[in-house]
């Protein structure tokens, strides 16, 4: 099978410690200089895409990120719900629709502040987006949304212009949304989710081997059907840094099921050279999320 022509793009979601289960930063302190030294030696471009706080408490690391030419983008404000909520998680509850404007147009200001760089790309956290956000975004002056879960809705497998009425179906909007790649041809044992088709976080939890297998299916998969492959995956800053198992703050222990912690430090980052040098050798291109925009999808 022959991979040439693979586009890959790294989004780098920055966020509190641990997704929206601590209120920490330790993970964008000390992971993104380890990311961005990475990206450096390796000659390649990221996305990162900030929640409008993290570039607010963090505008250093904002900054750090603009500098070193890789893209900054924005995840919303305080890696809220968004969009369609997928799976409930307790405590947090999606913002309704008519909140959706203002609090994107909020995050995007504060990471612009932050960074000196106006956000052009976006991805909603654990990528529940909607029709509301992508309209949102378009009239915010976005081009990009990096937000679709093809693990859960399994229809679109390539970058495409969504439509106006239903941002699942392709149609006629000028931002281009980038699905995040998922196994298409695995046997799901996770019903309705289908969550163990996504990549992530097997990178570091099995190992780079565990997820070149995902990537070969969705690989072959694509060949099948036709479709030119793009490779769009998601990973955290502070998966490259040790995390404990639990979490004390204000009056409560928070202690996240054992895949979200596990392998974050020194393996994350050896397992996440080991996925460049083998996407380096099947002859893939890296491409911060931006640049897809010149490509005709």
């Amino acid at each position: 099978m022959s991979a040439e022509n693979i586009k890959a793009v790294f989004g780098i979601d920055m966020e509190t410690d641990v997704g929206s289960f601590t209120p920490f930063y330790e993970g964008i302190k000390r992971g993104t200089p380890i990311l961005l030294d990475m990206f450096e030696n390796e000659g390649i471009k990221a996305t990162f895409f900030f929640t409008g706080e993290a570039a607010r408490e963090n505008p250093d690391i904002a900054r750090m990120v603009a500098e070193s030419g890789n893209e900054v983008g924005c995840h919303s404000l305080y890696h809220e719900t968004l969009g369609d909520e997928l799976f409930p998680i307790p405590g947090l509850k999606p913002a309704l629709p008519e909140e959706v404007p203002i609090r994107i147009k909020t995050a995007t200001k504060w990471v612009e502040e932050a960074s000196g760089i106006k956000p052009v790309s976006f991805r909603c956290p654990r990528l529940w987006g909607s029709t509301q956000v992508v309209n949102t975004l378009e009239e915010l002056g976005y081009i990009t949304d990096a937000s679709y879960p093809m693990y859960f809705y399994r229809k679109q497998f390539a970058p495409y212009h969504p439509s106006k009425e239903n941002w699942l179906e392709k149609g006629e909007m000028k931002i281009l949304e980038i699905p995040v790649f998922a196994d298409m041809l695995m046997e799901s044992k996770d019903q309705p989710l289908e969550r163990d088709r996504d990549q992530w976080p097997l990178f570091r939890t099995q190992g780079a081997d565990a997820l070149i297998k995902h990537i070969e299916n969705f690989l072959l998969f694509l060949e099948q059907k036709g479709i030119p492959p793009v490779l769009c995956f998601y990973f955290h800053p502070w998966e490259f840094i040790p995390m404990e198992r639990s979490f004390h703050f204000g009056e409560c222990t928070v202690i996240p099921d054992a895949f979200i912690t596990e392998g974050c430090g020194e393996k994350a980052c050896n397992e996440l050279k080991a996925l460049i040098k083998y996407l380096k050798g099947m002859g893939a291109e890296f491409y911060r999320a931006d640049e897809l925009v010149k490509f005709n999808f």
